[in-house]
């Protein structure tokens, strides 16, 4: 009996001190080194309100707004992960046709960028490209009722570069841009 009674007692030591002990150490570690990281990168708005992460796409459908990748997940960070649709499946033909068509339809002269009609593997990419977030600058001008002059610079000033001079395209995170704007461009008062 006593040897289970110490067998016992080793096994709560051991869960005590890798359980509760490492996380305790690397969370106070990680709120030393980068706090922001540590406590999910929350992002707030001009009211000091927390409105999500910088690294979780929220859904836009607003015109005022810029609108991230679709997800095929709903954007719900509890299931996240990718459609598995063949590239030959007729559903991923129709929410691309859809996507499309929200988008007022591609022209020869103004073509859609891919990562608009496409999910990320994850569902949850908070990034599109620089060249998706200028292809909606102009609806996203008209219904803020700005200058699309305006529009644009914010999101060139935004857009960068994640792996630095390793990396060709820039990137913009929609959640961060779409908060500039509401800061520097407000949206006009919705009329009932």
């Amino acid at each position: 009996m006593s040897d289970v009674i110490s067998g016992l007692r080793v096994a709560a030591a051991t869960m005590a001190l890798c359980v509760a002990g490492y996380t305790a150490l690397i969370l106070g570690v990680a709120q030393v080194v980068t706090p922001a990281t540590a406590n999910g990168s929350l992002l707030t708005n001009a009211a000091g309100e927390i409105v999500g992460s910088r690294l979780i796409a929220q859904a836009f459908t607003a015109p005022e707004d810029f609108w991230p990748r679709p997800s095929a997940v709903a954007y719900d960070a509890a299931g996240a992960g990718g459609s598995n649709l063949s590239p030959a499946n007729p559903d991923l033909a129709e929410r691309a046709t859809a996507l499309i068509a929200a988008y007022g339809g591609p022209t020869p002269e103004r073509p859609i960028p891919a990562d608009l009609v496409t999910a990320s593997g994850a569902g949850l990419d908070p990034h599109i490209s620089l060249e998706g977030a200028l292809f909606q600058a102009d609806r996203v001008a008209k219904a803020r009722g700005g200058e699309i002059s305006a529009v644009t610079s914010l999101v060139r000033a935004m857009a960068y570069a994640p792996g630095g001079v390793f990396t060709k395209g820039r990137i913009v995170n929609v959640l961060e841009l779409n908060l500039a704007l509401d800061t520097e461009l407000a949206a006009p008062p919705v009329s009932e």
